[in-house]
C-alpha cells in the first residue's frame, strides 16, 4: 500500500518549552519590552525620544562591562609594534561583531502605539519604574511626545495555554519569592483583540497566584499589569502603580508642577 501524502499539519511540527507549553510561530512584538503611548503622528519622533531615554537609563542601572578596552598593558604600550602587527589588529578589529542594541522598535502599524523591545541585562520594570521615579522627583519627562509607559516582562501569543506558560513564569515566582502576603489587582488592557473575554484572562491568570494573596481592588499592594494587543499578550508585577499615575509621565509632570507652582504661591 502506498504511503498517503503528508498533510500540511504534518510538516509543521510545533515546539515545546520545557514546562509543556507549545512554541508558537516568530511574532513581529516578541520578548521583554515596553508599552508606550504617544502623540498621534508624532510616532517616529517618540521612537527616537525613547531611544535616547532608555540607552541613557541603561547605561546607569546597567553598565556594559569595559574591561575591553582596558586590556592594553603598560608592557604592551611601551611595545612599537610593526606595521604587519598593526595591520592584523585592524583587520580583527573589523571582523569583531557589532555590539547588540539593547533596544528595537517593533512595529505596531497602530498609531499612537509603540512598543520598544528590550535585550537582557535590561529588565522593562526595573527600567520603566526608575524613569517613572525621576519625573515625580524633577518634573522632566525627556520624552515629551510620549505619554503612559507599560513595562512587560516578556509576551506571548494570545490565547490561554501561552498565558498561563507566561504568568507560571513571571507572575508565580513573584509572590512564591516573598514572605509577605500581597493584597492585589490585575490590571488588563486589550487592543485589537477580540477572541478571548475579559473575565477568562483575569480567571486564569488569578488562578497562577498562589494562595494567601488576595485580590484588592482598592488598596493593591501589588499590580498584575496584562496587555493584548491584536494577537499578543505582555505581562509584568510591578508595585506603587497608582501612586505613579500608572506611569503616565505627562500626569506625574502636570502634579509636579502644580505642587511646585503652590509652593511658590506660599512663600
Amino acid at each position: 500500500m502506498s504511503a498517503s501524502p503528508r498533510t500540511g499539519g504534518d510538516r509543521r511540527k510545533r515546539k515545546y518549552r520545557s514546562d509543556g507549553t507549545p512554541i508558537w510561530s516568530k511574532r513581529t512584538i516578541d520578548g521583554p519590552g515596553v508599552w508606550v503611548t504617544c502623540v498621534k503622528g508624532k510616532e517616529k519622533q517618540a521612537v527616537g525620544e525613547l531611544y535616547d531615554l532608555f540607552q541613557s537609563l541603561a547605561s546607569e542601572l546597567w553598565p556594559e562591562d569595559q574591561a575591553a578596552s582596558n586590556m592594553t598593558t603598560d608592557d604592551d604600550q611601551d611595545r612599537e609594534l610593526d606595521i604587519e602587527q598593526q595591520i592584523a589588529q585592524e583587520i580583527a578589529a573589523m571582523k569583531k561583531p557589532r555590539k547588540e542594541q539593547r533596544f528595537a522598535n517593533c512595529q505596531t502599524n497602530t498609531p499612537c502605539l509603540l512598543f520598544i523591545g528590550c535585550k537582557a541585562p535590561v529588565d522593562p520594570v526595573t527600567l520603566i519604574t526608575t524613569h517613572i521615579q525621576s519625573v515625580q522627583r524633577t518634573g522632566v519627562t525627556r520624552a515629551r511626545h510620549c505619554h503612559r509607559f507599560t513595562p512587560v516582562s516578556n509576551t506571548v501569543v494570545a490565547n490561554l495555554p501561552e498565558i498561563r506558560g507566561l504568568c507560571e513564569r513571571v507572575v508565580t515566582p513573584f509572590f512564591e519569592g516573598s514572605d509577605e502576603k500581597y493584597k492585589y489587582k490585575i490590571e488588563l488592557r486589550t487592543r485589537n483583540h477580540t477572541t478571548l473575554a475579559r473575565p477568562e484572562v483575569i480567571k486564569e491568570i488569578a488562578s497562577c497566584v498562589p494562595e494567601g494573596h488576595v485580590v484588592d481592588l482598592e488598596h493593591a499592594d501589588v499590580f498584575i499589569l496584562v496587555e493584548i494587543f491584536k494577537s499578543v499578550c505582555g505581562i509584568s508585577v510591578v508595585r506603587d502603580y497608582y501612586a505613579m499615575q500608572k506611569f503616565n509621565v505627562m500626569e506625574i509632570a502636570n502634579v509636579k508642577r502644580n505642587e511646585d507652582d503652590s509652593e511658590k504661591m506660599d512663600q
